[in-house]
């Protein structure tokens, strides 16, 4: 008997989990499915599954950072991204944090199992919605080049992420198990190197990286 490959997904809408698991699960094995980014790291690294699905825009963590924390303990992990976003930026940003496939969520019931299919087996996938040149641009052996929020430390996205969600210092402070003081250095780090002057300008950029949708 053939061993199913074994499957974990990730996205905060129960309707879309649903919808995912009845295209796949007649041909994989739907390990765990999570709500949130943070969930999506402890699951990836507790149950190794052979593929991950995932959607950018998952709160406390995003998509996209949660599989660069992923990548980084786990180089091997297969990421398939599915988006609702069709920019080319979305599509680079998750090509640089490893996927090796980006579906959007209006074409699923007709790429994402062949998107899997090819990840499984070593290749890659990008969604016939974008344009052949955007397609053929895409490479993931680019590394990072060109990512938006690279000037930030990953600590620093993590807490512009949740500032943008409209979480208090406070707050932030006790999801990360940190002092408010450091949540108000890495605010105050992160107005500095953006030119952000307000809060407006932090979620402004948060939404333009794709660290969180609107």
């Amino acid at each position: 008997m053939v061993k199913r490959a074994r499957v974990l997904l990730a996205d905060d809408h129960a309707l879309i989990l649903a919808g995912i698991r009845g295209l796949l699960e007649v041909h994989y094995d739907i390990v765990e499915e999570v709500g949130d980014g943070r969930s999506l790291v402890e699951a990836a690294l507790r149950l190794r599954p052979d593929l991950m699905i995932i959607d950018i825009s998952l709160p406390l963590l995003n998509g996209i950072d949660a599989a660069r924390q992923i990548r980084k303990i786990w180089p091997e992990a297969k990421l398939v991204f599915l988006s609702m976003h069709s920019s080319p930026v979305y599509l680079r940003e998750a090509i640089d944090a490893g996927g090796e496939a980006y579906v959007l969520k209006t074409s699923a019931k007709e790429e994402l199992r062949i998107a899997v299919e090819k990840v499984l087996d070593g290749q890659t996938y990008v969604s016939q919605s974008f344009d052949p040149g955007v397609r053929e641009s895409v490479d993931p052996s680019l590394g990072a080049r060109g990512r938006l929020s690279a000037r930030l430390t990953a600590r620093q996205i993590e807490v512009l992420q949740l500032v943008a969600e409209g979480f208090g210092n406070k707050e932030i402070a006790d999801r990360l198990h940190i002092s408010m003081k450091t949540v108000e250095f890495h605010r105050g780090r992160m107005m500095a190197k953006l030119g952000a002057h307000n809060v407006a300008d932090l979620i402004r950029y948060a939404v333009q990286s794709g660290i969180v949708s609107v």
